[in-house]
């Protein structure tokens, strides 16, 4: 599953307290039901992360090595449409010919088609989808490859469900508070361009973190430091979302080529445009994690991580990859933070954003 191998997609929950001890009993008497009492509506419950099938939860196959590792199983019955279309239509057409009608009624077709359902729908293999969720004993966060809205609410409704209290998917504002107790609702909007004032924009966390991040790599040498591990040094590159809710174009994506230095980037960030969606590369010395961002929910795609050159057991090899996910983590936290403490001193920013005016109007703008 998602977090075994290749590159990882997911979102990070806060949790106002960690799993019982007893978390891997309770997972267990919400475990998937068994697939021969699956119907037509989605049905949803756990799976250890061996496979998607494996309802048998217990503190052994909850855990892979130290992590609690997880899956919700969404199951449910379904008919192609087309499959669906064609039995309606013979249906349909046997009772024109059988009553000598030229049509039938839509009361009819209405008819025509539950009846199809029922019958083809025990006939229709379950299809299952899956959920991963890590877990390191101890924590206050956990992490999940629910990344769309829908399948988020039903993973938190399930967590709660299981364990008697709510989880929250970390976003920019939930981040600022949590690690620096910060309150962006306090934050008065900020504008990139020197074409466009502030009072025009609207507060945007995430996409103030990312475009700044763009203008820290390309104007103060795209570096950090403060990690133990070395100086962290960032860069983006395509593809590209810009966002602002103007006049003009709401979004333009820019990809291939070199979006960066193009024209039209030059252009959306002096239309007060500001970067929503990026791919951003970390690295401290020869480790390198490579990602896409989504910055208005804080969501990770494609994360790559350092390549593991040892070969390890399945379960050592999993811990491994989980450690360097919670190595990235701390990386990113580290930069998310630095941008926190600057964007909350007035001081500071307007001091910065001289020089973030100057680096937007000096940009070069290849056509």
């Amino acid at each position: 599953m998602g977090f075994e191998s290749g590159s990882i997609g997911f979102r990070l929950f806060w949790l106002p307290r960690s799993f019982p001890e007893d978390a891997a009993e309770l997972f267990a008497e919400h475990a998937a039901p068994p697939l021969s009492t699956i119907g037509e509506e989605p049905v949803h419950g756990w799976v250890t992360g061996r496979h998607m099938l494996d309802r048998h939860i217990t503190a052994e196959t909850a855990f892979r090595g130290q992590y609690l590792y997880l899956a919700m199983q969404q199951a449910e019955r379904k008919i192609p449409s087309s499959l669906l279309r064609a039995e309606c239509k013979m249906e349909e057409l046997a009772l024109m010919a059988a009553e000598e009608k030229p049509f039938v009624s839509r009361q009819e077709r209405a008819e025509i088609k539950k009846s199809v359902m029922e019958r083809l729908l025990p006939q229709m293999p379950p299809q299952i989808k899956g959920t991963p969720l890590v877990y390191s004993p101890g924590a206050t966060y956990l992490y999940a490859t629910a990344l769309p809205a829908k399948q988020c609410d039903v993973f938190t409704a399930l967590i709660q469900q299981t364990l008697g209290f709510a989880i929250l998917p970390c976003t920019p504002e939930l981040a600022a508070l949590q690690r620096t107790n910060t309150d962006v609702n306090q934050w008065n909007p900020i504008s990139f361009s020197p074409d466009v004032p502030r009072d025009l924009m609207e507060v945007t966390p995430g996409r103030d973190f990312l475009t700044w991040l763009l203008f820290h790599s390309e104007a103060c040498g795209g570096f950090f430091s403060g990690h133990e591990s070395g100086v962290v040094h960032v860069m983006l590159e395509g593809p590209l979302l810009f966002t602002h809710e103007g006049g003009g174009a709401y979004e333009i994506v820019l990809r291939k080529g070199e979006p960066l230095l193009s024209t039209e980037a030059k252009s959306c960030l002096l239309s007060g445009k500001k970067l929503r969606q990026a791919r951003v590369t970390f690295a401290i010395g020869e480790e390198i994690w490579a990602f896409n961002l989504d910055a208005d929910e804080l969501i990770f795609r494609n994360l790559s991580l350092p390549k593991i050159e040892e070969v390890l057991d399945a379960s050592s090899h999993f811990e491994e990859r989980i450690r360097r996910l919670e190595r990235f983590l701390e990386i990113f936290f580290l930069v998310f933070d630095h941008f926190t403490e600057i964007r909350s001193s007035k001081a500071e920013w307007n001091g910065m954003q001289k020089d973030i005016f100057k680096w937007v109007q000096n940009r070069i703008g290849k056509i």
